[in-house]
């Protein structure tokens, strides 16, 4: 059965529309002053910013900028009053029994937050636990709604923690809060050594935790019960991190700019920082904050990643055509074609709607004549590496490559593209988790399900995964 029109047309019981209030946040001074700054970035890159693909790019990422720091307009207490409910507990008996007394966790809590050394998104899942007192418990979603507050804002991991454990101990007043986060901050790709080296990490993770109470001694009883419970999870005293060593090694932009040295630094364009620091400003923080001062500079940095240039494709002495990639290994044969497939070529792009990172692997097939040696992994790497730096939809990078390695065998080929896109965990869709998959075919794999079939065999399980 078919939905009718009515069906695309919800209005809530209040009279408002799903989505309603997106109108009210395009017209906002902080949203179109996000957008003004988002178009000096655009230029800087050399891009046209009424091109059809990017146009409503700068409106894009104001309403993912302001949505993914909605934190800053919170309160924790708006949340918990109201939410804490009586329970009696045990206390005539040895121990303690039930939700007054005992220790309660939740666990993977899936949020994201913004990096306040780069700007960038990391991803976050959050186990949080308490032990009641005063015979009363708290809602299990307000321990979901409360990280969230903090998540949306600029963060580090262990501020974030602390900040989390601090909320809730105040508000609900337990006997003690412990906090344990797992956190994926995208690597910064520099562009010359990955051209050169395929099995670069595409995340980076840290582990970090926070108590109070009876969790404020890290070697107290309760922390053995809260890992005990998160053991099958990865989670394990031995991983977690100390402050002092998560500030030194956190975010990617930090510790590259460290390893280089300041001289060793290419200035990044002066229009493109103040863009930045007023977007900090637009989004209700102080540019001038100690741990924001170099947040401007790491962003453009990234940024300029992806400048639209004109570079020459590196081929790594290779030239196009099918008599210097294909060298014959005996007797060839034209008449019997062979599969080969290059797996698992990692890349990292931008996307061009949102300016955010999405990074994944590419999966290449193609057909040669028996006889003749696979193409060599660098020259196809070099390939994946060119089209990714670029602003970029995922769909046309798989066009890409294939239209490439098609042009340079001369037909038959086959291009998988999986890849997480950061864009799908900060902004109001929030999937966690997801990945996306595309394909692109030419010659004989359009035409041929075996082949397409006998290749898909071929591709990995779980090439694209960041968990710990």
């Amino acid at each position: 059965m078919g939905l009718d029109g009515d069906h695309f047309c919800l209005e809530l019981e209040n009279g408002t529309k799903p989505g309603g209030n997106d109108l009210g946040l395009e017209k906002e001074p902080k949203t179109i002053a996000i957008e003004d700054a988002v178009k000096v970035l655009l230029q800087g890159l050399g891009e046209d910013v009424n091109r059809e693909g990017i146009k409503k790019t700068p409106l894009r990422v104001a309403k993912a900028l302001r949505e993914g720091t909605g934190g800053y307009k919170q309160k924790v207490k708006d949340i918990v009053q109201g939410a804490l409910f009586p329970e009696v507990g045990l206390h005539d008996r040895v121990g303690h029994a039930g939700g007054a007394g005992g220790l309660v966790i939740v666990r993977d809590l899936d949020m994201f937050s913004y990096c306040e050394s780069c700007l960038l998104p990391f991803q976050v899942k959050c186990h949080v636990g308490y032990v009641p007192s005063g015979e009363q418990v708290v809602g299990l979603s307000k321990l979901s709604r409360v990280a969230d507050i903090f998540a949306k804002r600029l963060q580090d991991p262990q501020r974030l923690a602390d900040e989390v454990c601090s909320a809730l101990h105040l508000g609900i007043n337990p006997a003690g809060v412990a906090v344990i986060l797992q956190c994926w901050h995208i690597h910064f790709p520099n562009l010359e050594p990955v051209f050169h080296d395929a099995k670069h990490q595409g995340w980076i993770k840290v582990l970090v935790s926070s108590g109070s109470g009876v969790f404020e001694n890290e070697n107290a009883d309760a922390w053995c019960d809260f890992l005990g419970l998160l053991k099958f999870r990865g989670v394990t005293a031995d991983k977690i991190l100390t402050m002092d060593s998560e500030k030194k090694s956190w975010c990617p932009s930090y510790s590259s700019s460290v390893a280089k040295g300041s001289s060793e630094l290419i200035a990044p364009n002066p229009r493109m920082v103040a863009a930045i620091a007023s977007i900090l400003g637009s989004l209700g923080e102080d540019p001038s904050r100690k741990e924001l001062l170099e947040t401007p500079s790491h962003f453009v940095r990234w940024l300029m990643n992806f400048q639209n240039t004109e570079l020459e494709m590196k081929f790594n002495g290779f030239t196009c055509g099918i008599k210097d990639v294909l060298k014959p290994n005996g007797e060839c044969s034209h008449n019997h074609q062979q599969l080969h497939a290059e797996l698992s070529l990692s890349f990292w792009s931008q996307c061009e709607h949102h300016l955010l990172p999405f990074h994944g692997v590419v999966h290449i097939g193609y057909l040669c004549p028996e006889g003749f040696n696979p193409i060599e992994k660098s020259l196809l790497q070099s390939i994946v590496h060119f089209y990714g730096f670029k602003l970029q939809v995922q769909e046309r990078l798989t066009r890409q490559i294939a239209e490439t390695v098609s042009s340079i065998l001369g037909g038959d080929t086959m291009v998988v593209v999986e890849a997480n896109h950061t864009c799908m965990i900060s902004r109001g869709i929030e999937k966690l988790g997801s990945n996306t998959a595309t394909i692109a075919v030419l010659g004989q794999f359009s035409t041929d399900p075996a082949i397409r079939a006998l290749f898909l065999e071929r591709i990995p399980s779980s090439t694209t995964s960041g968990m710990f």
